[in-house]
């Protein structure tokens, strides 16, 4: 989850964004920090930590006793008899010459013999206790029942342990993937940001070139009221001047989408306009060159995506041991409390009563056909997937740190030479303006320079926003754009 400090932080840059917003400026920090509050992307990966924290709570409950509770009712047509009908049961009695008890049998009185009951051929007694089958008949129409259990789990064979592992390193991967996302978004802004730097000079260039054209378009008319020029020379420039201005129109409605860009990115309507503390500096740029070697085991630790990738690494680990579990004995401890009504505690009686139980149970895998084995095997092979993922993704790391410092060192150079390519443009522009007015250069000859001063110039504003978005990229995968 966001850290206090960084939730803090962020709500201090909006608030100064609008602070400066209301004075009439935005500046770069002030719009990452209104997109980092207002992402759609990033409140959802905020959602995804706050899961990933609610699961992990989930798994260390496993570690704790869990007390249930089960009720129910049911009705039953019949009731319940032990005997189909009455029983008659024979009695004995006490022999003082044997000292046992014996039954009381029939005896044909003229032979002395025992009587055998015809139908069945067993001896019949002559005294019997008469059992009802009433008294044993129980109503169970109606039986209402519960019980309260309490279950301990001592040895899982070591899931329980693994599954809160797992949990754990899923919410700070959650927290290294939100990062990652919140450079994404950095990166964004400024090239957002720095669209419509560029589009705002290249707007202010396209007037000063469509001024110099009017200038040079009164100049020529005069000349050829006077004779001095043609009417050919005056058809050239008013055609360069109707191209100015369907650039300028271009320029113009290229600058109203990428506000709309920008608004959208950091979360406000988009039809929002605002002013941007860099659009109107003539020096824009930054040209210290990049550094020439890193460390990239430095870079590693920084870079959110590669974290997100060892700790996938580190959950593939725990899942293997999960797998392993399945193979392991299962110990826990059993108490419950169980009553109903009617009950047979003490007779057969229709009110509530229970009775407490505590037991231990033990699950032992015994053979399964080699299937949780399987299950360990593609776990183990998942962590080995893992790893070379994450040496995949430190080669392209590798690979992107050198071509982003390439690219940062080549935009530096870049922007020299442009620098000195506007000096000789202006000064070319200068000397061809001057020619003109002195009669020693024609209108082909001034438009020839105001074009190459114009190309110069745009040139120019290119390679200023080429070194910020190259610097800004650079930041991103050293993994020091955003903290």
């Amino acid at each position: 989850m966001m850290s206090p400090k960084r939730l803090f932080a962020i709500i201090l840059a909006v608030s100064a964004a609008i602070g400066s917003w209301a004075q009439g400026a935005v500046s770069l920090d002030s719009c990452r920090a209104m997109a980092l509050a207002n992402n759609k992307q990033l409140m959802m990966s905020r959602q995804r930590i706050v899961t990933a924290k609610y699961q992990n709570k989930e798994a260390f409950s496993a570690y704790l006793p869990a007390i249930d509770f089960a009720g129910g009712y049911l009705y039953n047509q019949k009731k319940l008899s032990v005997f189909d009908s009455d029983q008659l049961l024979p009695v004995k009695t006490f022999n003082l010459e044997t000292e046992t008890y014996d039954f009381n049998l029939v005896k044909n009185p003229l032979t002395g013999e025992l009587v055998k009951n015809p139908a069945t051929g067993e001896y019949i007694p002559e005294q019997v206790a008469l059992m009802p089958k009433e008294a044993l008949t129980y109503d169970i129409h109606n039986v209402f029942f519960g019980a309260v259990t309490l279950t301990q789990p001592i040895y899982m064979g070591g899931k329980i342990v693994a599954m809160n592992k797992i949990t754990k390193f899923a919410e700070e991967a959650a927290q290294a993937l939100h990062l990652s996302e919140a450079e994404n978004v950095i990166y964004a802004v400024d090239a957002a940001y720095w669209q419509v730097v560029s589009l705002k000079a290249k707007y202010k260039l396209a007037q000063s070139y469509l001024a110099l054209l009017e200038s040079l378009d009164r100049d020529v008319a005069l000349m050829l009221e006077q004779g001095v020029a043609t009417r050919a020379d005056k058809l050239s420039v008013d055609v360069k001047l109707n191209s100015a201005q369907v650039d300028m129109t271009k320029v113009e409605n290229g600058l109203t989408l990428s506000r709309m860009a920008l608004a959208q990115v950091c979360g406000l309507p988009v039809n929002t306009v605002f002013p941007l503390e860099d659009e109107d500096l003539n020096d824009i740029s930054k040209t210290t060159p990049p550094a020439a070697h890193y460390d990239m085991e430095q870079v590693y630790q920084r870079r959110h995506d590669l974290e997100a990738l060892r700790l996938s690494i580190d959950v593939a680990e725990q899942q293997q041991k999960v797998a392993l579990s399945t193979m392991l004995p299962n110990v826990a401890l059993v108490g419950a409390y169980s009553f109903s009504n009617p009950n047979m505690f003490d007779g057969f009686k229709k009110r509530f009563s229970g009775a407490f139980s505590v037991g231990a149970m033990v699950t032992i895998p015994l053979w399964h056909w080699g299937g949780d084995y399987s299950k360990y095997k593609a776990a183990e092979s998942d962590v080995v997937i893992k790893k070379l993922e994450l040496q995949d993704a430190e080669e392209m790391v590798s690979l992107q740190v050198s071509q982003a410092a390439f690219r940062a060192e080549e935009s530096v150079k870049t922007y020299n030479m442009t620098e000195t390519n506007l000096a000789k443009a202006n000064e070319n522009l200068r000397c061809a303006t001057l020619s003109f007015k002195e009669g020693m250069a024609t209108t082909d000859n001034v438009m020839e320079a105001q074009t190459a001063w114009l190309k110069a110039n745009s040139e120019n504003i290119d390679a200023m926003i080429d070194v910020h978005l190259c610097d800004t990229y650079l930041s991103k995968v050293l993994g020091t754009l955003y903290k």
